[in-house]
């Protein structure tokens, strides 16, 4: 599985598994809506998954975040 992510991949990532939404991500980053987007888009067809749920599922499977333990 091509899962080759890059830096900022990785850190948007980690944002959508603490439920941030893309324009608060992009708040977050300043970066534009469109910005984040075109990188969910990218983590999508790289992890092969159709949504959020499916996108946190694949990264924990492909240990690509680690859950919050407190």
């Amino acid at each position: 599985m091509d899962h080759s992510l890059s830096i900022r991949e990785n850190e948007i990532l980690g944002l959508i598994s603490y439920e941030y939404t893309t324009s608060e991500i992009a708040e977050k980053l300043c970066l534009s809506t469109d910005t984040i987007k075109s990188h969910r888009k990218n983590l999508f067809r790289k992890l092969k998954v159709r949504n959020a749920a499916g996108l946190v599922r694949r990264a924990f499977e492909q240990n690509l975040i680690q859950p919050e333990i407190n």
